[in-house]
């Protein structure tokens, strides 16, 4: 059976604060260990995880971004046709518009939470402000998924 929440955190640890999403997913996975909620980790989403949104109520991404302002910002995704189908790597908003053109139907409902991080190198950790934001974010992500 596929659990109705899906929750896809988007990120490499080895990578500073792009470890953010596998971080705080893994946080949430311990509160909300149960059959409702689906939690998966990836470097980069790619294509093939079109298949992972398919029978799912609402779909939850998380990911680092240096762009957004801090701690992070959580908004309603749908779907987009951008560049990024193209590349190696795919935008959420690309994989609700492939999932929309593979199964002819709509993405099922999304929300994206990017959380602000900083430095992104190679062999760097996690900063004291990325961290700091995590645990802004995790609040509100908590509350979101029991409202779900």
């Amino acid at each position: 059976m596929t659990s109705p929440i899906l929750v896809l955190a988007i990120g490499n640890e080895s990578r500073g604060d792009d470890a953010l999403a596998p971080l705080l997913s893994r946080s949430l996975q311990a509160e909300f260990d149960h059959p409702d909620f689906e939690f998966i980790e990836d470097f980069q989403l790619q294509v093939e995880h079109v298949t992972d949104l398919v029978g799912r109520q609402k779909i939850l991404f998380l990911d680092a971004d240096v762009s957004c302002e801090a701690p992070f910002h959580l908004s309603e995704i749908s779907a987009t046709q951008d560049n990024s189908y193209t590349s190696h790597a795919m935008s959420p908003f690309a994989l609700l518009h492939t999932y929309s053109q593979v199964y002819g139907e709509d993405a099922p409902n999304s929300s994206l939470l990017r959380v602000r991080g900083y430095g992104f190198e190679l062999g760097e950790g996690l900063s004291d402000e990325a961290s700091a934001n995590m645990q802004a974010a995790s609040l509100i992500v908590r509350e979101w998924l029991r409202k779900v």
